[in-house]
């Protein structure tokens, strides 16, 4: 079994890509990202030094 890893399932859009989505797909970004970070959390990923409250609002920061 190979290991996941944040990088494999981190989306991360650009300034200029995130202000193309519409509101419905920038809230079903953090909806599914946040779940991403809990189901990473769940099955024992370890976040360096941050908690899943840390990637979420670096997610959100940055306009996101």
């Amino acid at each position: 079994m190979d290991v996941v890893t944040y990088e494999d399932v981190h989306v991360n859009f650009t300034q200029e890509e995130w202000a193309l989505l519409d509101p419905s797909q920038k809230r079903l970004y953090k909806v599914v990202m946040l779940e991403t970070y809990k189901n990473l959390s769940a099955i024992g990923y370890i976040w360096e030094d941050h908690t899943i409250e840390q990637h979420f609002q670096s997610s959100r920061s940055h306009g996101r």
